[in-house]
């Protein structure tokens, strides 16, 4: 049965969190700040934060540098998840992936789809793992940030989680390449 095997010790991640807009301020980012609370709630360190434009570019550069960074295990953006001509986020960050994560993407619908009905096909949540690095590309809204954290993000992100969870692979990620970031490859 799934959930919280007591007998594990919990592992923090450092996460970084994106918000994706072209009106948000730090004042105003009610999703970032959403994420950053449920972030420390839960015991992990939120290793940065950064609110850029959406434009390609901005985001691809701002995703790019947090996966270079050893410091950081997961990248969260909140924004530029939907359908209208400035939402390009998944445009600027599935190309960075090296491995796609289509059950994520899966997994939110489910669980939007029992808070909002069929608005939730209105999404194009995506993940993936880029560079050692979680990726994780929700929409803008608020609620939807709840959701993906609470319903799914805050399980999969504890170690102590059972049956599996996504911080048990984490040194293994990049053991096909021999880097040094993951420390789980042996030569």
């Amino acid at each position: 049965m799934a959930g919280i095997d007591e007998s594990r010790q919990f592992v923090p991640l450092k996460i970084a969190v994106l918000t994706i807009s072209d009106t948000r301020e730090a004042a105003d980012d009610k999703s970032g700040m959403i994420l950053a609370e449920r972030i420390r709630a839960a015991g992990h360190a939120v290793a940065a934060r950064a609110i850029v434009k959406d434009e390609v570019k901005a985001i691809r550069e701002q995703v790019k540098a947090w996966i270079a960074d050893d410091l950081i295990d997961v990248v969260i953006t909140t924004g530029g998840t939907g359908f209208t001509g400035r939402d390009v986020t998944p445009e600027a960050v599935e190309p960075l992936f090296e491995k796609r994560m289509d059950g994520f993407a899966t997994m939110f619908l489910l669980v939007s789809e029992r808070k909002i009905g069929t608005s939730a096909v209105q999404t194009r949540a995506t993940a993936g793992v880029a560079n050692a690095t979680y990726v994780f590309c929700l929409p803008g809204s608020p609620g939807a940030c709840k959701d993906a954290w609470d319903e799914i993000l805050v399980h999969q992100l504890d170690f102590r989680y059972r049956p599996c969870n996504f911080v048990e692979i984490l040194p293994r990620l990049d053991e096909h390449l021999r880097r040094p970031k993951a420390k789980g490859a042996t030569a």
